[in-house]
Formats: C-alpha cells, structure tokens, sequence
C-alpha cells in the first residue's frame, strides 16, 4: 500500500476506536482484545497494576497497547516526556504523575479524536502538566533536543516510515536521552495476503517489521545501548477478538490453521535505547 493510503486507513481506524471504544491490538497472555468494558483487564495482562489503571481519568485506558513503558522508562521528576501515539492519554497520564508538576509529559497522535479524547480527560482531572499536540510521528511537532525520553506503546509498527520515526525521535531528545518502547514485531515473514489487507495493518500486524530489522533501524538513527528487555508471544485470541482483524480474516477467507500460523509470526517486543552523550 502507498503510504498515503496507510495513514488514511490508521486515522480511519483509529477515529473509530475513539469514537466507539471498542479495539485493541494487545498482546499478552490470554484473551486481550474485548470491549472497552474489559480494557482494565486487557491493561493488566500486558504489564499495568491495578494501582495505575486507578490513577488515570476514566476513558484514558482503551485497552490497545501491548507492553507498559512506563513500568521501564525509570522516569524522574522534572523530566520531560514524549509519547508517540499517546492515543486517550493512558501512558501520558502515568508519566506525569511520575515527573510531578515541574516536569512535562507531551503526547502525540495523528487522529484529532484521539487528541479530543485526551484532551478532554486530562482537563477533567486538571492535569496541567501533560499537553496533546495534533501531528504525526514521522514529522513530531517537538523541538530539536528538548525531550528526556520518548515512549511509545504498539503504535510505531503501524508507521509506513519507520526509519523516520526512529529519526525523528533522535532528534528531539536532548543528549544522553532515551528511549522505551513496546511494539510488535515479526519473527517471520507474514503471507502477502496479510501484508496487503489494509484491515491487517490497522489491527498491528501486516506494518510489523522483522525484529532484527526494527532494532537495526533504532541503530541507524544513532542510538546507542539498544536492547530488547522483554518479548512474549502474540496470542491467536489477539487477532480473533479484535473487530479490525476480525474483518481482515473474513476477507481473506482464512482458516484458523492458517491464522494461527501467521500469528506465530508475530512478537511483542519492549526495546530500550539511548542517545549518546555530548560529555567528554
């Protein structure tokens, strides 16, 4: 698919999630994707404590990420923070209770939904320290240099650029900065039948790149100290419960055999990195 037509097909998507609340692209280990109503349980799954989830404004959890960076981010107080597809504000909203109020969380999302959403759920709870700014990843709306660290959760995979992502976060970090992030992955190549539904791509698994390829273009970008601290397999219930996959399989006229085989493909991976410093 052309790039422009990923983007359009993501914000489509993605704008239904917001509106409807009903989606994820979880990976745990068990049944992750539901209604929002289990999004609490879906969130606890892949990492987050109950104590966390009670933190957060009501409709900030959608359930759609598959890892917790902030749980390895060791955030500090006064530090700046970036979010890449902050989404309704989940890990935005986590980060700043961390970095307290002389700190700064900023969150980023090309679906205005998603922005409205967030913006509305930090002005409820009067969170003074966390901005939503409207942009997308691969041309971030942030100043060179002005950020401690960059997290992001199941969103990078669904870039048709990548490599500009990764570049684009080296830029704004200020020296010795880093960066934490869950996505998704693949440890084979998919079937061409998946790579091109669009509803795949959506659902966080036909943009996935090869693991070794994805930590490859963190290096290229400059970074340093960069490591895989956690990776755990993509369940089949993943992909048979979440209504956008659901419409890429019927589509596709798959079997469950085959299903199963590309999900066996796919991985979640949590990746730390660092920008080098300019101390001699």
């Amino acid at each position: 698919m052309e790039d422009s037509k990923i983007r359009k097909v993501v914000r489509e998507g993605y704008s239904k999630v917001a509106r409807e609340a009903n989606s994820c692209c979880s990976a745990s280990t068990a049944s992750c994707c539901a209604p929002a109503s289990s999004a609490e349980n879906i969130s606890t799954k892949i990492g987050y404590s109950q104590e966390e989830l009670k933190r957060v404004p009501e409709g900030a959890n959608l359930g759609l990420g598959c890892g917790n960076p902030i749980a390895l981010a060791s955030l500090k107080e006064d530090e700046t923070v970036l979010d890449l597809g902050s989404g309704a504000g989940l890990d935005c909203f986590l980060a700043a209770k961390k970095v307290g109020a002389k700190g700064k969380v900023i969150g980023v999302d090309m679906t205005p939904e998603m922005i409205d959403k967030a913006r509305g759920n930090a002005q409820k709870e009067g969170y003074e320290n966390v901005e939503f700014r409207l942009g997308e990843i691969e041309n971030l709306p942030v100043s060179n240099e002005s950020v401690d660290i960059v997290i992001s959760n199941c969103v990078i995979n669904l870039s048709p650029d990548k490599r500009r992502v990764f570049d684009e976060t080296f830029r704004v970090l200020k020296s010795g900065g880093r960066l934490m992030v869950s996505d998704i992955v693949l440890l084979k190549e998919l079937p061409d039948f998946i790579k091109n539904s669009p509803e795949a791509y959506v659902g966080c698994i036909s943009g996935a790149m090869m693991k070794d390829e994805y930590l490859g273009a963190i290096k290229d970008a400059g970074f340093q100290e960069v490591r895989i601290v956690g990776e755990a397999s993509f369940p089949l219930e993943c992909v048979t419960d979440d209504a956008l996959a659901k419409e890429a399989i019927r589509d596709a006229g798959l079997s469950r055999d085959e299903l199963k085989d590309a999900v066996d493909s796919i991985a979640s991976i949590q990746v730390y990195a660092e920008k080098p410093s300019n101390r001699i």
